[in-house]
């Protein structure tokens, strides 16, 4: 068998060789005829030999890491040398060794920067040790892979799988590879896949085995597999694949993206599956589509390196003016002084060559003016800074038991300045968990209020009682807990019980629709039955039951009584509901008088025969396993699914089993399901149908206004929708000819099952509805209310339906009911610029309207009048294939003008890379800082692609926190993230690297002016190791300290206050005005602290050193007490660090003066402290400089003049004064902020103005008061816009 495999990788090795020198046009497709299959292109297409142990492609071997250990050096001095500091500290070391240029001892002057690039490399290696030991973990992981030597399945590492193996997988195993599935243990040939690690999703994906090996009845053998499999080259689509396997007798059979395995994903309910591998490793489409880590500079960093520029621009002045200078007065003498030294042949440099000379000694002695150490010190702060947001107890997950991860620690300060966010949905904003909510029957509403109440009342009960733990709080969360609406299933029953009878006393179209209603949210899905005992396997077959002495043959007899008794417009429409009524009250024989006994012992007799075990529903949407426990809670169980037959437990424990003849599943043109059934006793086909009410109730049939039923129903979906509810229809349709044409059919079968769906679901009989909460994750909608107030743009990015993003939207608040919202759904490039157009030309005409009103003279009005409808937000929905027609089509600078518009955007149906572009777009185009947040693989490219990227831990799927920068556990821990650690993050670096600038220049100044007394000759007033001393230990602490501890505004105040955020995105602190300002106070102090002493000992006969210490203990005093104006909290730690720096300071000049006797030939420190600490003149200049230099900054903050122009303005001006609170911010407590935050909650948010306000406690998961109505029906969706929303829904 080994030679006719050689054989077919001999024959396809030769015809690829041929095939050479030809060309093969791109729509080639795969099925071509047999005689050009020499025109195979191995550069277009893959070829998978089986198992022939030899490397073609890639192997399975991954690596996300950036360095190897060749590579660091090289790639991370690369990257540090994106510092153009680091640069520049490298030349002027390098200058140093010049011998007629150099100011320093060369060898000490290459300390520092090495020190500095050191600690760095450090840091790098350590993070990427982290993603080698993440990948080592990975590739490490086993499966069985077939091993042709042993003729069985081997245990063997990822990494050692080769495209072309045969890989075993067993149940909740995780797929190492691209895999085409070749068996099932499934009689079927299906294989249930879990997607959490690709997409975050936890619903159940079904694949098929390929065509023509679905039917083998023993295990798969693959010493018999001969086929030669031919697909396409790897490519990021996650949706599609296309290929065929050709067989050795030349018949070929195709296969798709159905019966491929993905990387990633988790085999679940199946015992085995076998598959070859198609791609490896990095080819993988997972793989494809994780761009991989991208070296991610902060927003501050970058603008240093400009400032850095600045300063440069500024040292050269002053060392050209320095040369200038000397070159004039050395050639003002006639003859040269005697302490002009010549060269050693005896010449003299000419005055230009001196002054040139003096130009590069300058620059190596102001070379402080470019901060060395800051770059230390900034990585110092972001440790300090990670360490404080890693131990914040409110970002800690108890029941996950996960606190906040720092996995990047270079970008701390952006998340004070983001502008918008990108987030994914399911997994994010959802924790994927659907509850049912509401129904309605045949117009009657029932609001489920038990059940909405159930999870958030036990919840709060146990957070009262601090008995909340893990185990506790996971009990709420399962979509099974339905809690029935009591006067539901007082109908249910009494429909049941009195139908038999013949009762008069309820409808029989009630009890019809009722059983019906049920019957259809048990059957119309395609949810797999499995048991909830690990490990879960799947039931085919309907297990054993007690008999309830209800027999098929009774129930029949009561459907033909019915029929005779004619009770309801159309028997087919009432024979479920009185078959099972029927059996409710039966017995062995004859009829029994129930009208004495209650519903419950009738139940309770009834019911005594049941299912011996508990069942789970697995679904690949979670809405439809939230349907399916909603009919078990009221007693209609699905017991068993097969692709033939599905069978329901009625309530009195009888099962019934009915034919499936055909599944018309959900698609967005159609929006809506279908399942055709043969019922077991009539024999008649019955469709139940389930979708979107804009187009169930137009295939009603009768749907007209005439309708109270539907009416009704239309009023209490309008209400769900505008409860952020996802509504469902579900009608049914009994008798006609089911055509199977369209199974059969291999040409234009789409088209044909469109036509039979459209032939099936018309003339519809409506059953009801349901509102469906996609249960969000806790605190999202106030974290987003939160985050708009921060002036934050927040993006959908979704691979989700349209209908159900659009739902979450309105769930969160993301989007309003007075919201405007476009919807662009085309495939075409001049539809799609027209669209774009006429979107724009409406927004504009209402922006123009609205802009002038936003703001005046930088202040918002306090008021406005109440009769005034405030003016309208603007939303935009798209899909992927709207967005891939305005990145092929050269849209995007229409597009993203027409979303500066809009409140919020929602991208559906969005491939990895689509989402990654989206972010790119926006990032680059808008030139601002973006921030992406997802949970899944499918948002690795996104999360790279933003400036910042965040990862949910705690879900199944980590390739998100992997590739992340900060990983979190819930969405709402990224208000505080944000809010509070960001804004300080941002105030604390930001004003910490002006300081640094300030400090250096100021002090660089002081031997600047001295140029200017000694004839430019590139001396100093001031020791050398005083120099270095300086900012190496006398001004180092206070600022660390600063950078890491100190707090402008409280938690409190930011949580409370959202707009304060706004100072770290308009970069307020940080920016080009405050720069120059700093520098120009810079130069004044300089001046201050030069001139003042320069003037006291002016015509004194003090010597050299005697005249630079106090000028250096007056600086360093200015610069410290400037330091200490800018501290706004003060802790132990910042006195210690201010006054532990002025202590070491005199300790060490004392010290250093009294030994140093001959250090500095001729002239030497020797007794200079000690000698001035004598003398009453050191005492006042250390007195008098210091104030005289800091009056300007001194004053400025005693006036209290705002540094930051928006929000403080306006809080001060209009916030404080509507809300009656403090006008300081000084004096907001804790208490004052936690009243706002309650005042703010107990207000509903959808208040109408001129209506009276209703108290709104949505929070506490309670229904609205009954005297409070609803004004406002979710709006429509339209192509292009909305018109007013208007309505009015009264019961």
């Amino acid at each position: 068998m080994a030679l006719s495999v050689d054989s077919a990788l001999y024959r396809w090795q030769r015809l690829g060789a041929r095939s050479l020198s030809q060309t093969v046009p791109e729509s080639t497709p795969l099925l071509f005829s047999a005689r050009d299959r020499s025109k195979v292109s191995f550069n277009k297409w893959r070829v998978v030999f089986p198992n022939n142990g030899r490397q073609y492609y890639n192997s399975n071997k991954i690596k996300t890491t950036k360095y190897t250990i060749l590579t660091f050096f090289p790639k991370n001095i690369y990257e540090q040398f994106h510092r153009f500091a680091n640069i520049y500290f490298v030349v002027i070391a390098l200058l140093n060794f010049v011998p007629v240029v150099n100011a320093f001892q060369p060898e000490v002057s290459v300390i520092p920067i090495c020190v500095i690039m050191a600690i760095t490399a450090i840091k790098d290696a350590w993070e990427d040790f982290r993603r080698y030991k993440l990948d080592k973990e990975i590739n490490h992981m086993g499966c069985y892979i077939y091993s042709r030597k042993d003729r069985a399945y081997v245990e063997k590492c990822w990494k050692d799988v080769q495209v072309g193996d045969f890989v075993q997988l067993q149940c909740n195993e995780t797929i190492p590879a691209d895999i085409l599935l070749l068996y099932s243990s499934d009689q079927n040939g299906i294989c249930h896949l879990e997607t959490a690690n690709l997409d975050g999703e936890t619903n159940l994906k079904q694949r098929r085995v390929v065509m023509g090996f679905s039917g083998q009845n023993t295990l798969f053998e693959p010493e018999f597999f001969q086929n030669t499999i031919i697909c396409e080259m790897p490519n990021n689509d996650l949706n599609k694949f296309k290929g065929y396997m050709e067989k050795p007798n030349n018949e070929r059979i195709g296969f798709n993206i159905e019966s491929l395995l993905l990387r990633g994903c988790t085999i679940r309910n199946t015992e085995v599956a076998v598959g070859i591998v198609i791609y490896a490793g990095h080819e993988t489409k997972a793989m494809l589509n994780n761009n991989g880590p991208r070296y991610k500079r902060s927003k501050i960093e970058r603008r240093m390196n400009m400032d850095i520029f600045l300063c440069v621009g500024l040292l050269f002045t002053m060392c050209l003016v320095g040369a200038i200078g000397h070159g004039i007065w050395a050639g003002s003498f006639s003859e040269h002084p005697p302490y002009d030294v010549p060269d050693e042949n005896g010449n003299f440099p000419s005055p230009v060559l001196a002054g040139f000379y003096l130009f590069l000694t300058m620059i190596i002695l102001l070379q402080v003016l470019i901060p060395i150490s800051l770059y230390v010190s900034i990585e110092l702060v972001k440790l300090g800074q990670v360490f404080l947001i890693h131990n914040d107890i409110d970002l800690y997950d108890e029941e996950a038991d996960l606190p906040i991860q720092c996995r990047a620690l270079n970008i701390t300060e952006d998340l004070g300045q983001i502008q918008y966010i990108f987030s994914d949905k399911t997994g994010t904003l959802t924790e994927n968990k659907m509850v049912f909510r509401r129904c309605t029957v045949d117009g009657h509403e029932f609001s489920h209020q038990e059940n909405g109440r159930r999870y958030f009342f036990k919840l709060s009960f146990f957070f009262s009682l601090n008995m909340v733990d893990s185990k506790t709080s996971g009990k709420f969360k399962r979509e099974k807990d339905v809690t029935p609406d009591s006067r539901l299933l007082r109908r249910v029953r009494e429909a049941a019980l009195q139908t038999e009878n013949l009762s008069p006393f309820i409808h029989m179209q009630t009890a019809t629709s009722l059983t019906d209603f049920f019957l259809a949210l048990a059957i119309c899905n395609t949810v797999v039955v499995s048991t909830a005992t690990e490990p879960r396997q799947r039931v085919i077959v309907p297990p054993p039951i007690k008999p309830s002495g209800i027999t098929l043959e009774k129930i029949h007899q009561i459907f033909h009584r019915l029929k005779l008794a004619s009770l309801s417009q159309s028997f087919s429409s009432s024979q479920s509901s009185s078959e099972l009524g029927a059996s409710f009250s039966a017995k062995n024989t004859g009829d029994t008088d129930i009208g004495s006994a209650s519903l419950d012992e009738v139940f309770k007799s009834v019911t005594h025969g049941s299912l011996p075990t508990d069942f789970c529903y697995e679904a690949e949407s979670p809405d439809e396993a939230a349907l399916v426990y909603a009919a078990q809670a009221y007693s209609f169980t699905l017991v068993s699914r097969t692709p033939e037959q599905v069978t329901v437990q009625l309530p009195q424990g009888t099962l019934l089993t009915f034919d499936i003849l055909y599944t018309l599943g959900f698609d967005s043109v159609r929006k809506r399901m279908s399942v055709v059934v043969r019922h077991p006793l009539t024999k008649e086909v019955i469709v139940y149908t389930k979708g979107a009410d804009s187009v169930i109730m137009d295939l009603l049939e009768d749907s007209g206004k005439g309708n109270k039923p539907m009416n009704r129903t239309q009023k209490h979906l309008d209400y769900y929708a505008r409860d952020g509810l996802r509504t469902l229809c579900i009608a049914k349709k009994v008798g006609g000819h089911y055509p199977n044409v369209a199974e059969a059919a291999i040409d234009n079968r789409e088209d044909l099952l469109m036509e039979t769906a459209q032939h099936l679901e018309t003339k519809l009989t409506l059953l009801g509805a349901t509102g469906i909460e996609d249960r969000l994750q806790d605190g999202v909608p106030d974290t987003i209310a939160a985050l708009r107030e921060a002036g934050i743009q927040i993006w959908v990015l979704t691979g989700d339906k349209q209908e159900t993003a659009v739902n979450i939207a309105y769930s969160c608040k993301l989007l309003n009911q007075r919201d405007t919202v476009f919807t662009i759904n085309t495939e075409n490039k001049e539809t799609c610029e027209s669209l774009l157009n006429l979107t724009l030309e409406e927004v504009r005409k209402n922006y123009e309207v609205e802009k002038p009103q936003r703001k005046f003279f930088d202040f918002i009005p306090t008021s406005s009048p109440a009769s005034e409808e405030p003016s309208p937000e603007f939303g935009l929905v798209i899909d992927g294939r709207t967005l891939s027609v305005i990145f092929q089509g050269g849209l995007e600078e229409k597009f993203l003008e027409l979303t500066r518009h809009c409140r919020s955007v929602l991208c559906c149906r969005s491939t990895p890379l689509q989402k990654s572009m989206v972010v790119k777009l926006v990032r680059r185009q808008l030139k601002v800082m973006t921030l992406s947040i997802g949970d899944g693989a499918n948002d690795v490219s996104m999360i790279q692609a933003a400036d910042v990227g965040i990862g949910i831990s705690g879900q199944e799927g980590m390739q998100a926190v992997m590739a992340s920068d900060f990983a979190v556990s819930r969405f709402k821990h990224l208000k505080k993230l944000l809010l509070v650690h960001g804004h300080w993050c941002y105030t604390r670096l930001a004003k910490m690297v002006i300081y640094f600038f300030y400090k250096n220049v100021s002090y660089v100044n002081l031997l600047f002016w001295y140029q200017f007394f000694c004839g430019f000759s590139g001396n100093t007033m001031i020791d050398y190791w005083q120099m270095i001393f300086f900012n190496l230990f006398f001004t180092s602490m206070p600022p660390l300290v600063f950078g890491i501890l100190d707090r402008d505004v409280s938690a409190e105040t930011l949580l409370g206050l959202p707009e304060l955020y706004k100072n770290g995105q308009n970069s307020e602190i940080y920016k080009l005005s405050t720069f120059i300002i700093t520098m120009f106070d810079a130069f004044y102090q300089s001046l201050i602290c030069f001139f003042v002493p320069y003037l006291m000992y002016k015509d004194s006969d003090i010597d050299v050193f005697s005249f630079g210490n106090p000028i250096n203990t007056i600086s360093l005093l200015t610069i410290l007490l400037h330091q200490a104006l800018e501290i706004k909290t003060w802790t132990l730690f910042h006195w210690i660090t201010i006054i532990g720096s002025v202590v070491i300071y005199f300790v060490f000049s004392l010290i250093y003066n009294a030994a140093c006797v001959v250090c500095n030939p001729p002239t030497n420190p020797y007794w200079i402290m000690e000698k001035q600490l004598s003398e009453p003149t050191f005492y006042l200049l250390c007195l008098i400089t210091p104030v005289i230099a800091l009056l300007p900054r001194f004053v400025q903050k005693s006036q209290n003049i705002p540094s930051w122009k928006g929000p403080i303005r306006i809080i001060k001006s209009n916030s404080w004064h509507r809300t009656g609170l403090p006008r300081s911010l000084d004096h907001v407590t804790k208490c004052t902020v936690r009243s706002l935050l309650k005042s703010r909650q107990a207000w509903c948010s959808d208040y109408i103005p001129g209506e009276p306000v209703p108290m709104c406690n949505h929070s506490l998961g309670e229904e609205p008061l009954p005297g409070v109505q609803p004004k406002l029906p979710l709006p429509q969706l339209n192509s292009i816009s909305t018109g007013p929303i208007t309505g009015d829904y009264r019961e």
